[in-house]
Parts: C-alpha cells; sequence; structure tokens
C-alpha cells in the first residue's frame, strides 16, 4: 500500500500535490508520524500554493485575486463549495482538528502580497519580519499539529530558524528573482558594500556582489546558530524543522559561489538533502 492510499482522500491529494510543488516538505511529511501527514501535507501543500503566486500571473491583480481567495477561505466566506478543492478542505480540517490560529495562516497570506511587487526589502529587520510571517510561521503551525503542548515554548527556536530558511530560499532563488527585477537581499546590506539595488541587479560589479550575497548568506547563518542555540528541540516537533536543515549547506555554498549564484543551482543533489533530512530526523536536530 502506498503512503497516498494509507491517507484520506482530501489528504492524499494534498500530499500528491506537495510532492510536485515542494518535494523537501513532502519528505519531511513521510519523515513524520503517520497520523499527522494529512494535516501537515495540507499547511505544507497551502503555504507551496501561495508561495508560487507570482510564477503563475503576470500582472499582480491576478496575484492578489488568487490570495483573496484563501482569505475568504480563512474567515469563512469562501466562494462555492470547499469541497471542490481538496488542498482547501483539507487545510480547513487541518486547522479544526489541530485547533491551529487562524490569524498566523491569514498573516502567511498576507505576507505574500510583497512577493507580488518588485518593491525592495528596505532593511534586514524587515526581511526577518517576512520570514517571521511565512516560513517561521509554518515551522510553528506544523509544530502544533504535532505537539501543541511543547510548540509554544519553542516558539524563539522558530523565529530564528524560518529567517535562515527564508535567507537560503531567497539566495536559491536570487537567479530568478534577478530576472524580473525581484530583489530579497536588503539595501542595508548592498548600502554598506557599496551598491544600489539597480547596481546589483545588472551583475556587472562582481567584487561588491559577491560581498553582498557573503553578507547576506552570513545573516542566516548567524539566525541558524542562534536557533540551534537557543534550546533543545523536543523530539516530538523536530519533523517540523527538518527543511531547515537544508538551509547550512546552501548558506555555506553562496558564502563560497559569491556572485557565481547567479549562474548555476548550488542546492545539494536531491538524493543528498533527503540523506540529510533523514540524518536530521535521526538525530533529532536540524
Amino acid at each position: 500500500m502506498s503512503v497516498n492510499q494509507q491517507l484520506p482522500d482530501n489528504a492524499a491529494v494534498s500530499l500528491a500535490t506537495l510532492r510536485d510543488t515542494d518535494r523537501d516538505r513532502y519528505l519531511a511529511c513521510l519523515l513524520s508520524p503517520a497520523e499527522k501527514r494529512g494535516a501537515l501535507a495540507a499547511l505544507y501543500a497551502f503555504n507551496a500554493e501561495i508561495a508560487r503566486i507570482r510564477d503563475l500571473v503576470r500582472e499582480p491583480l491576478p496575484g492578489e485575486v488568487r490570495l483573496q481567495y484563501w482569505r475568504d477561505l480563512l474567515a469563512g466566506s469562501g466562494h462555492g463549495s470547499t469541497e471542490a478543492n481538496p488542498l482547501a478542505a483539507e487545510l480547513l480540517r487541518a486547522i479544526k482538528e489541530h485547533r491551529l490560529p487562524v490569524a498566523a495562516l491569514q498573516g502567511m497570506v498576507d505576507a505574500r502580497v510583497f512577493d507580488l511587487y518588485d518593491d525592495p526589502v528596505e532593511t534586514t529587520a524587515m526581511l526577518e519580519g517576512y520570514a517571521g510571517e511565512t516560513a517561521a510561521a509554518l515551522i510553528q503551525l506544523a509544530s502544533l499539529v504535532l505537539d501543541p503542548a511543547a510548540a509554544p515554548a519553542c516558539a524563539d527556536i522558530a523565529g530564528h530558524a524560518g529567517v535562515a530558511q527564508a535567507i537560503a530560499g531567497a539566495t536559491l532563488l536570487m537567479p530568478t528573482h534577478r530576472a524580473r527585477g525581484q530583489l530579497f537581499l536588503p539595501l542595508q546590506i548592498l548600502s554598506a558594500v557599496g551598491l544600489d539595488r539597480d547596481t546589483f541587479l545588472a551583475g556587472k560589479d562582481k567584487e561588491r556582489i559577491g560581498a553582498a550575497v557573503e553578507a547576506f548568506a552570513g545573516l542566516g547563518l548567524d539566525h541558524l546558530r542562534k536557533a540551534r542555540t537557543e534550546g533543545k528541540l523536543p523530539r516530538s516537533i523536530v519533523s517540523a524543522y527538518l527543511p531547515v536543515a537544508l538551509a547550512e549547506p546552501v548558506l555555506l555554498a553562496a558564502q563560497r559561489a559569491r556572485a557565481a549564484v547567479f549562474e548555476g543551482d548550488i542546492r545539494l543533489a536531491q538524493w543528498r538533502r533527503q540523506l540529510k533530512m533523514m540524518r536530521a530526523a535521526y538525530a533529532g536536530r536540524f
């Protein structure tokens, strides 16, 4: 019997969708307790859906409409039958069953409005706020599914881990972001190395661009260190942090590659990512 066949229909659809939209979190689901996989798949698939909207639309307005669908759903005023959308139905089931805070999910949707436009990230604090409402919120929500009693005490760990993960993700997406004139590297960091937004996106000043990338990755590594030293994770919520284990290799590779992050994929191979997450699950740390 396959993993999907062991789950109710909507949960199986969520997991199958996640396999196509976020392979790393799909594996994190498989490494989680079987009885929690449906809810985790719903959360992760929801996150993948709102995170990829910018890639599916050419203009911000259609993206805003897609986000509004999820706002309405979470507010209890969805249009049409929820059952027509298995991801939506499974998300609502997860919220009800695990008493998840709807405000956190609404915050995730609102934060993704920023993705639809090309406004710059002004400061590191602004970036940390965005990461807190997206990556960190997702870790904390997954932790609540896994162990609602243990999760609240680990909120600071989730916060730092989410920032590290968000910075690693933004680093991987730099070639895509650059192609469409988007930038998640804070202007505060660019200014510190003598660059502005347009010069960075032009890609010609390799030395200063490399310094900016190195500093950006260093910020991510600093948050990862803080997450790891904030306290010991209860074994019960470790699987919520498994995707964070993939941040460090990306950030270290970015520091080595510097300006060359624009020229290729610096991720570990898929099998190495899977092995790293499995080792993290076995060791109980990220």
